[in-house]
């Protein structure tokens, strides 16, 4: 009786860590990846650049950080994620107040 108690407890462990292993954060991209994959994946994934066989998908991960991804015939050979290049809000609103003060007057 003892012998199977302790081997139901380790049968139990066994499972709980098993049941850990498919809460592990899948891996996105790899090298090699299909680009159907890819692009099921990812469905807001649009084309940056054409380039006979090679073909540039961009993807906005949030609001500064976007993915480059680089398809050489079907496979992704390349991934770079890069910052987005924004201004300032008040750098805009700056140069809109400039332009109102060239204009001239109208007649």
């Amino acid at each position: 009786m003892n012998k199977l108690r302790s081997l139901v407890w380790i049968m139990v462990v066994v499972m709980l860590m098993q049941a850990c292993v498919l809460f592990r954060p899948r891996v996105p991209y790899f090298m090699g990846m299909s680009e159907n994959r890819f692009l099921r994946q990812n469905r807001s994934a649009v084309i940056s650049q054409l380039d006979g066989q090679r073909k540039v998908y961009r993807v906005n991960t949030d609001d500064r950080f976007y993915i480059l991804a680089t398809f050489e015939n079907g496979e992704l050979t390349n991934l770079e994620e890069r910052e987005l290049q924004l201004q300032p809000v008040w750098q805009d609103q700056r140069m809109m107040e400039g332009q109102k003060q060239q204009a001239p007057p109208r007649q």
